[in-house]
């Protein structure tokens, strides 16, 4: 049995492939992934992408100790899975991305843009072949109200809900913050240039983006832990 492992910057979250295990925590809570495990048995690796820091890291190989098992954190690569990594330092591409990138070509085989909405929105498009062609990172729905939040006196932290022409300042903010994320998305769709195409979207946003985007969707959860189950595969 495999413990795959996505740490984000908000959220660690794992799952036991074969099993219907599976959780969440926020990562100030990482310490508390073996409680949440409980007495599982037959663990023999464990596959992970991290992008929350070494400490968090450290908390992996810790707890991968304890179960006595050989922790595999994830690089983005040249080539992986039948797909192309087009960074001009391809290492440098945030494994998250890579692990997306890599599930959502499994799913579609063909050309798409995939957009993972989570503390950051990343925008990355692949082609036909297979080609990551690059990509976008902005901060995300609740990140760019809350960025507001902090820089601006006369503004105070506010539920808010979307509408096209907004006559409050919450609704403000929010609806600002998912027109802009919805526009980027937009505008990088445009450049597929092939209105048949879909998004591949993930992510905690992708609930509020879906019924704001046009395009062709395919809505997938935990697109991060199917592309660490697929690279673990190719590896064997």
């Amino acid at each position: 049995m495999i413990l795959l492992i996505d740490a984000g910057n908000s959220r660690i979250k794992w799952t036991l492939q074969g099993e219907k295990h599976m959780g969440v925590l926020p990562v100030e809570e990482a310490g508390n992934l073996l409680g949440q495990l409980g007495d599982v048995q037959g663990i023999r690796e464990i596959w992970a992408s991290n992008v929350a820091g070494e400490l968090i890291a450290q908390t992996i190989r810790d707890a991968a100790a304890q179960l006595a098992v050989e922790v595999h954190f994830i690089v983005a690569q040249k080539s992986q899975c039948g797909v192309h990594n087009g960074y001009a330092n391809p290492a440098q591409l945030g494994c998250d991305r890579w692990a997306a990138m890599i599930a959502a070509w499994q799913l579609v085989k063909g050309t798409c843009l995939v957009v993972s909405s989570g503390t950051a929105t990343t925008i990355d498009a692949l082609s036909a072949s297979g080609e990551f062609q690059g990509g976008l990172i902005l901060p995300g729905v609740t990140l760019m109200r809350h960025s507001l939040y902090g820089a601006t006196a006369q503004l105070h932290a506010a539920p808010g809900e979307y509408a096209v022409f907004p006559k409050n300042t919450a609704d403000a903010l929010y609806s600002g913050a998912l027109q802009a994320s919805c526009g980027a998305i937009d505008r990088q769709y445009a450049q597929l240039e092939d209105d048949s195409a879909p998004i591949v979207l993930s992510g905690g946003a992708a609930a509020v983006l879906r019924d704001r985007l046009k395009q062709p969707l395919l809505v997938v959860d935990n697109l991060v832990l199917q592309g660490l189950y697929l690279i673990s595969q190719e590896k064997k």
